[in-house]
């Protein structure tokens, strides 16, 4: 091992570049490789760790190599070394490194079109929200709830919304869910006592409940919702009306989880602090007290979806009545392009109206094409 950071510890110093990895090149040529590297790779990662210290913010604890390039598993400095990346980029590269399919996409759909703005439409978003929605269905088919549930007139059970990363789709997730939250303290469906003080102010119905060990992002909603000091602290306050309960904690559902609650947020899997697997009685009472109270669940998959626990999503692990209103992910989605999504319900989708949210960059053909290469290889 030659790292010390906590995720960059995880790549194993391997060996150089071997003749066997890249096809045809000769041993010759990558003793030349190396030799230039050798010479060269060390002035200019000195230099760029001077750049980096110098000129950029400093958020990371990083070691002092400098990666120039990855295959497969395998990452390489500026020196040559070969490292084992078990981070795979904090959970991003689900395909690897330079993987050919991947690059092919990126190639030649930058050469085509790479931005035009949610102002127009563009053939790879629709493209990759249906892959989403359709491979979601596919692979749980006895679902009936939430994402899942049938819906009038042959509409999709379910919608999505793009963004560019993990924590804003978890910030739009959270703020339609406030959203549905004040539509259903106005419809006075919860009971005579209960309808009419949030009839007088909807706003009330505004809690949001989430749980110990979850991490869900850095933008000021997200982190108010990851509950580590260590994170928060430094940034309080933060948004109110959040409560964090015990993860896999039945007890304590009905006391955190009550009529003014809008949204309850949590990972299937957590993998901040470990890996930590919700029991199934724990997300079925949450499934069950979130519709007794009116308030909308959120699973937050960004890195325990997409394949990564043997299922398409985490939750499809479970029974079916522990299924989702709105489901986030990100991560692997475009491998290592920048994307997020949120995958709504019907019934969350079609209180959301036309310029209630947006994105700049959200839903680009760019991280679209990618998403849909990734989805055929997943």
């Amino acid at each position: 091992m030659v790292l010390q950071h906590r995720y960059a510890r995880l790549l194993v110093a391997g060996r150089r570049l071997s003749a066997w990895q890249h096809g045809s090149r000769s041993t010759s040529l990558l003793r030349s490789y190396h030799a230039t590297s050798a010479r060269l790779g060390t002035a200019a990662s000195n230099q760029t760790v001077a750049n980096a210290e110098k000129y950029t913010l400093n958020t990371y604890a990083r070691p002092s190599l400098v990666l120039s390039h990855g295959k497969g598993s395998y990452l390489y400095d500026t020196d040559g070394k070969e490292y084992l990346d078990f981070t795979a980029g904090i959970s991003v590269v689900a395909l690897g490194h330079s993987h050919p399919a991947v690059t092919a996409a990126v190639t030649e759909q930058a050469s085509q079109l790479i931005h035009c703005s949610n102002l127009y439409h563009n053939q790879w978003a629709p493209r990759l929200a249906s892959e989403i929605v359709e491979a979601t269905i596919a692979a749980y088919p006895q679902g009936m709830q939430g994402i899942y549930a049938a819906t009038a007139s042959g509409r999709s059970p379910a919608r999505v919304f793009f963004s560019n990363s993990g924590t804003e789709a978890n910030e739009g997730a959270l703020k339609f869910a406030r959203k549905y939250g004040k539509l259903v303290a106005e419809s006075g469906v919860l009971g005579k006592g209960t309808s009419e003080a949030l009839r007088g102010d909807p706003n009330l119905k505004c809690g949001i409940v989430s749980f110990t060990g979850g991490f869900h992002g850095r933008s000021m909603g997200a982190l108010s919702v990851t509950a580590n000091p260590k994170y928060q602290k430094p940034f309080t306050p933060l948004i109110p009306g959040v409560q964090t309960a015990k993860y896999n904690d039945t007890g304590e559902i009905g006391a955190f989880i009550d009529e003014r609650t809008c949204a309850v947020i949590v990972e299937p899997i957590q993998g901040e602090g470990g890996i930590h697997a919700a029991q199934v009685e724990f997300l079925r009472a949450l499934r069950r007290r979130c519709d007794q109270v009116g308030a909308l669940l959120i699973y937050d998959e960004i890195q325990c979806g997409l394949g990564r626990s043997g299922k398409l999503w985490a939750h499809q692990l479970y029974p079916e009545d522990c299924s989702p209103d709105m489901l986030t992910m990100a991560k692997p989605l475009a491998n290592g392009i920048p994307i997020g999504a949120i995958l709504v319900s019907d019934k969350v989708a079609e209180e959301i109206k036309v310029g209630e949210h947006g994105t700049t960059f959200g839903g680009n053909p760019l991280a679209c094409r990618v998403g849909c290469t990734v989805m055929e290889h997943i």
